[in-house]
């Protein structure tokens, strides 16, 4: 005889058969179904009823699949993308850009079409993707979209992602600030933490209020960043809009810039103040997280100290990138 459960209006599709005690097949029953308690019944052992049994446990499969210690495992990762806009016509001038809205340069369309290619071929599935308010990050985005076949997904851009605002060093060519100021202290307004560059004024053609883009927000009269001032930004974003979509299990892509990024990796790795000067972010570099269920960083093989997220693509060119980054007030 097969033993095999039956609810009161029909045959349960979740059967057990052989060995098993009524309880056994009560609690697997209750387990795969979440429906009410379940009454054994004995089936006689003929063809027709070893075909129902069958049948009764290929449907169970399709219904509740069998999923592989692996598989559970990949289901508690959640997978952040984060990508720097590929280089810009500004970028390739050396030129301080902020909020200058320049667009990407031909190296640049070429870099974030291969960005996009890396994550395909990664198998990364975001469902969603988040971008600033600048040209250039929503066209690395584009690319990056277009090469992964997700055009469809939602997006959604901010203010709160753009790059760091310069203040009074926008549109000043950056070797030529350095002759004029030292390197030492354009490295201050670069890369310290909380020593921002002088400010813009309402007057100043860079300051945010005269761009209609900023019409609802309000910003200081005298207006400059850091990336303290940045992460102030940044980090309520991320908490406010990213962290409830990757609790949600969604995978998440952001293509934004060098200093929005500094300031969210200074959160996700958890890196001193004194390091994040050092660190910079190559353009059109794929770099990818996995988070556990506390969106905690799950540490990757490969990943570049101080980071614990992986770069795609060859190391050694990454690491030209980035030095070619370092390289600029040189």
């Amino acid at each position: 005889t097969v033993l095999v459960g039956r609810k009161e209006e029909g045959l349960c599709d979740c059967v057990s058969s052989g060995g098993l005690s009524v309880n056994d097949t009560t609690r697997a029953n209750k387990r795969f179904c979440h429906q009410r308690p379940i009454t054994p019944t004995y089936l006689p052992n003929t063809p027709a009823a070893m075909f129902a049994v069958q049948r009764s446990l290929s449907l169970a499969s399709r219904r509740f699949p069998v999923r592989s210690f692996a598989a559970l495992q990949a289901a508690d990762k959640h997978t952040l993308v984060l990508v720097r806009h590929g280089e810009s016509t500004w970028n390739l001038e050396n030129k301080f850009t902020g909020w200058v809205d320049v667009p990407l340069s031909p190296k640049g369309h070429e870099e974030v079409v291969e960005a996009g290619k890396l994550i395909k071929a990664e198998g990364i599935n975001f469902q969603v993707a988040h971008t600033s308010l600048l040209k250039r990050a929503i066209r690395t985005l584009w690319h990056v979209l277009e090469q992964t076949d997700k055009m469809w997904i939602p997006v959604h851009k901010a203010w709160q992602l753009n790059e760091r605002h310069y203040g009074g060093l926008q549109g000043l060519d950056k070797q030529q600030t350095v002759d004029k100021h030292g390197k030492e202290q354009v490295l201050v307004w670069r890369r310290s933490y909380d020593i921002p560059p002088p400010t813009v004024d309402r007057t100043s053609e860079h300051h945010p209020s005269n761009d209609p883009r900023y019409a609802d927000f309000e910003f200081d009269d005298d207006f400059t960043e850091s990336l303290s001032t940045t992460l102030d930004r940044v980090l309520p974003y991320y908490e406010s809009e990213v962290v409830p979509e990757l609790k949600t299990g969604k995978d998440v892509l952001i293509a934004a810039h060098g200093n929005s990024l500094r300031a969210l990796v200074k959160h996700l790795d958890d890196i001193d103040e004194a390091t994040i000067a050092e660190l910079n972010i190559p353009t059109g570099t794929p770099l990818v997280y996995e988070l556990d269920d506390d969106l905690k960083v799950i540490p990757q093989e490969g990943a570049i100290a101080p980071l614990r997220g992986k770069y795609l693509g060859d190391l050694e060119a990454v690491r030209a990138r980035i030095e070619g980054v370092k390289n600029q007030t040189k």
